[in-house]
Parts: structure tokens; sequence; C-alpha cells
């Protein structure tokens, strides 16, 4: 399915200063140079405040993040959870359409959205509170038909009823989410039929519907005011709404030229993301083991006959200075120590994959089982 951005965009978007405080501390949940890790939570926080996803708010959190925007494009138009064209105000309505569903009436409730909301999905209902679509199982199957509105599933559906819901939404109402024809969760309709002893204990609803109750709005978007705002691993010694003790990242993102046709060159900079600050310690930075400037006569040896290097490790060895098995093979413990550090993107690879038990080898003129695959053509290229 081809997701496209809508084609009328805002002018711009910003958190709301409770969004960019939880969006600040979800990005210290990463290790220094890896905020990107945390492109979908800010995507779908974005998506709670607004209720889709906008440019101006995709380009924002790659900002945010030091990412280059295409980057953060194929995240957003990758997962069918981020809603790429305005929601409405209300609620928007997935009905799904797989076949425990269809089987069970789920045409009569899209039936019921072409005729209440739109003839077509993802187009806003005349009084803006509602979109739709047809979407894939949700998992509900013992429950067909059903409906995810907001966060919450209703299930177990007619026609009528599900008219009326939407109706009840429209007018400021919230509808007990879960099954509507009157059982618990998902056990047979002729009531249970085994462990009946632990029913009379259970609460008034099931788990999920019970704290969607308890919430007390279903279908209401998150907006930073909810409790606990502050990030577990922050101090929470603070009120709510003071920033955690945990400094932000800080990533930098580079802008690039556009060339004469004005086309953006953002995408050529996904490797320039963000990056330690410098006066962050390097933690065990071990020793640096003797460098060659360049390789011995004869040329270098194929380092991706080491199990765990591909070409771009072998390229990042080079430029390290490291052409040879002989080298790999002496590296001290100590010296290992050092190259996982500096393994721009791959720290640990050294000691996690053995390479210096593999050089020793090779650089003997033995084989491994992994390099004579190598040899034979049988390992792609990483």
């Amino acid at each position: 399915m081809l997701r496209r951005l809508h084609s009328e965009q805002p002018e711009s978007f910003a958190f709301t200063p409770a969004n960019l405080e939880w969006a600040q501390g979800q990005i210290t949940k990463y290790p220094a140079g890896r905020a990107q890790s945390a492109i979908i939570p800010l995507l779908w926080r974005a998506q709670e405040q607004e209720g889709w996803l906008s440019k101006p708010a995709i380009e924002h959190i790659a900002d945010m993040l030091g990412m280059a925007y295409i980057r953060a494009l194929e995240v957003a138009t990758f997962y069918f959870m981020f809603q790429l064209t305005p929601t409405g105000s209300v609620a928007h309505v997935q009905i799904c359409g797989t076949t425990s569903c269809m089987i069970c009436g789920a045409e009569d409730l899209i039936a019921v959205c072409k005729e209440k909301i739109a003839p077509k999905p993802f187009t806003l209902s005349a009084d803006g509170k509602f979109t739709w679509e047809e979407v894939e199982c949700l998992g509900a199957c013992t429950n067909a038909p059903m409906a995810q509105i907001g966060k919450d599933y209703y299930e177990d559906l007619t026609a009528d009823g599900f008219a009326k819901m939407l109706d009840d939404l429209a007018a400021g109402k919230v509808p007990v989410p879960g099954p509507q024809n009157g059982r618990y969760a998902a056990e047979p309709k002729g009531g249970v039929t085994s462990l009946a002893e632990y029913a009379k204990d259970r609460h008034q609803y099931n788990a999920s519907v019970q704290l969607a109750t308890d919430i007390g709005d279903t279908v209401k978007r998150i907006d930073g005011t909810e409790v606990p705002i502050l990030t577990p691993w922050g101090d929470q010694s603070g009120m709510r709404g003071q920033a955690t003790s945990a400094p932000a990242a800080k990533p930098v993102r580079t802008e690039a030229p556009a060339d004469k046709t004005g086309i953006d060159k953002r995408e050529a900079q996904a490797e320039s993301v963000a990056k330690p600050e410098a006066d962050v310690p390097v933690e065990n930075e071990g020793t640096k083991p003797e460098q060659l400037t360049a390789a011995r006569d004869g040329g270098p040896d194929d380092l991706k006959q080491i199990k765990g290097v591909g070409p771009k490790l072998e390229g990042l060895l080079h430029e390290l200075g490291f052409y040879h098995f002989d080298q790999v093979a002496s590296w001290t413990a100590d010296e290992v120590a050092w190259v996982d550090q500096n393994l721009k993107g791959f720290k640990g690879r050294v000691s996690r994959d053995g390479w210096v038990d593999q050089a020793k080898v090779l650089a003997a003129g033995g084989e491994t089982e992994f390099s004579s695959r190598v040899k034979k053509g049988g390992v792609y290229d990483e």
C-alpha cells in the first residue's frame, strides 16, 4: 500500500511543554550517540498530541534526534500505526476486516462507517469528529466483529449497536469498551464452563476494560498531564512537571546544501547522526594496539574471513591501521578493549565474536569453519 504525506500541511510543529519534557526524558533512555532509537516513541507522542503525523512534526523530531529527514520519513511511512492524514477530533475508528470479523459482520460495520462518517476511509466526517479505516486482524477473533476506537477494543458488535456507539461518542459520551453483548471477556457466549468458582471474585470488567473505565476516557489522547510523566530511570525526588536530573541528549544535526535543482541532500547525511559530547569519557579506554600506516607488501589480508567482520568493519579496521591477521592475533585484553571502544557503531564486536582466537588460526595459515565458507563464497557480505 502506497503511503503518502497529506497534501495539506501545517506551517510548523512544536511539542507542548509537558510533551517536550516527556520526549527529552525518552531520549535519555539511550546511550550517547544512540538518540535515534527514540524515533518511534517521539513520533507516537506527536501523533497523540495532534491526532496525526504531519511533515513538520516528522522533521521537527528528526532535528531533535540528529537524523536525516529521509530516515524519519522512512519510519513514519513504514508503520501503519502512524496516521499521515488528519484524523477525527473525537476518534479514528479502525474496523477489523479479516476472516473471523468478515464472516461475522465486519462489512455491516463498514457500511455504518460509510453512512455516518464518510464514504471513503481516511476522510473526515462532516463535523470533523471521526475518520475510519479497515485494518488487518486486531487479534480479538473470538469476539468478532470488532473495532478499535482510540486505544481500546469494542467487541461483539452489531451494526445497530455500533451506530449508536458512534452517536454517543459524537455527543461526548464514552461507551464502555470490551464485549458489547454482555460477556465478560472471551468465554463462551453461554457463560464460563470451567473455573466458575473464581468468577465471583473478579472485577466488574475484565482487566483491559477495567483499566479503560478507571481512566475514564477511552478515546482521550495522551496530552502530557498523565501521572507519572517523568522517566522512571531519572530523579523522581522533584514534583511532576519539573525536569529530570538526567540531562537530555543533545544530538547535533548538520545541514547539507541543496544542489542547483533544489533537491534536498539531507538523505546523504544518514551517517551524520547524534554524537557523544566531546567531554563524555570513554569507558575503559584500554591500550591502543600497534598500528600500520598501510598494508604490508602484498596487500592486506582478507579480514572478512574473521566471523563478524563484513566489508564495512573491514574498512573501519583499515582506517584504524589494522590490515593483517597477525595484528589482530597479537591484541591483548587491554588492546581488545581499546578496539572495542573505537569501532564506530560496532562497540563490543571484537570480544563478542572472538576475533583474536580466529585471527591466530588464520595468521598461522590455518582455516576456521567460517573462513572456509567465505573462500567458497558461502557467506553473504554484511
